[in-house]
């Protein structure tokens, strides 16, 4: 069918007595929010096939600020999200809606989405794939820090030495440690997005938390906010 775009729905909320207002990724258009007549009557057959991390065929018409979808189909069952990983699936969707302009495509950044969906959803660790994610949604969004080099000597960066990261200008060999220092081996891990020990995963989401936080502002993280059984990460 003509105009049929791949998407994921990522938020839904009701309007009126029978519809839905979805918040929607396409691979075409980005992030697009789309009006969905009568969806939430009891029958409608596509009351079930609205949910987050069900891959959909979807089509849509209107160029007003809220167009209306016209079709939707899934293409596959939505992918099993296992109790404590939905809430990393859930951040994920979350700081999409929240960081990406609306009709902006981003085709590239919806593969690296469908990608951490169906790591998340073989993972009994989520924190890999979630670091994977945030450092390709930076670049996407066009955040071009050079993790390999010092910004003040150019020289590469050295395993056992410390850098500071400085905003807007990358990270500068320094004897002084804190929140926004780095050593070289945790900076070559966040550049191959490859991560071998404990110390690499929580430097890596230190620094994605420090570089998403001015495209996310100060608003709490719902997702954030929901309950962590004990003893496990969520990751975000």
């Amino acid at each position: 069918m003509e105009g049929l775009q791949r998407c994921f729905v990522l938020h839904t909320r009701p309007y009126s007595e029978t519809s839905l207002i979805l918040d929607v990724f396409s691979e075409d258009s980005g992030r697009v929010t789309i009006l969905s007549k009568g969806a939430r009557r009891k029958r409608s057959n596509l009351k079930g096939a609205l949910q987050p991390f069900t891959p959909l065929f979807m089509k849509w018409s209107g160029r007003g600020s809220m167009p209306v979808l016209t079709y939707a189909e899934p293409i596959s069952i939505g992918l099993p999200m296992r109790s404590y990983i939905l809430y990393s699936a859930m951040y994920v969707n979350e700081v999409l809606a929240r960081v990406l302009e609306t009709n902006t495509p981003y085709p590239v950044l919806f593969l690296d989405y469908l990608n951490v969906l169906r790591e998340l959803a073989q993972a009994d660790n989520p924190e890999p794939a979630l670091r994977r994610f945030e450092l390709a949604l930076l670049h996407h969004l066009g955040y071009g820090i050079d993790f390999l080099h010092c910004a003040g000597s150019g020289l590469p960066v050295e395993d056992s030495m410390t850098y500071n990261y400085r905003e807007q200008r990358g990270f500068i060999a320094s004897m002084v440690t804190g929140q926004l220092s780095f050593t070289g081996s945790q900076l070559k891990a966040i550049a191959t997005r490859h991560f071998e020990t404990p110390d690499q995963l929580r430097a890596a989401k230190r620094f994605t938390r420090i570089a998403l936080k001015p495209y996310l502002g100060g608003k709490p993280l719902k997702s954030r906010e929901l309950f962590i059984p004990r003893g496990r990460s969520t990751g975000k």
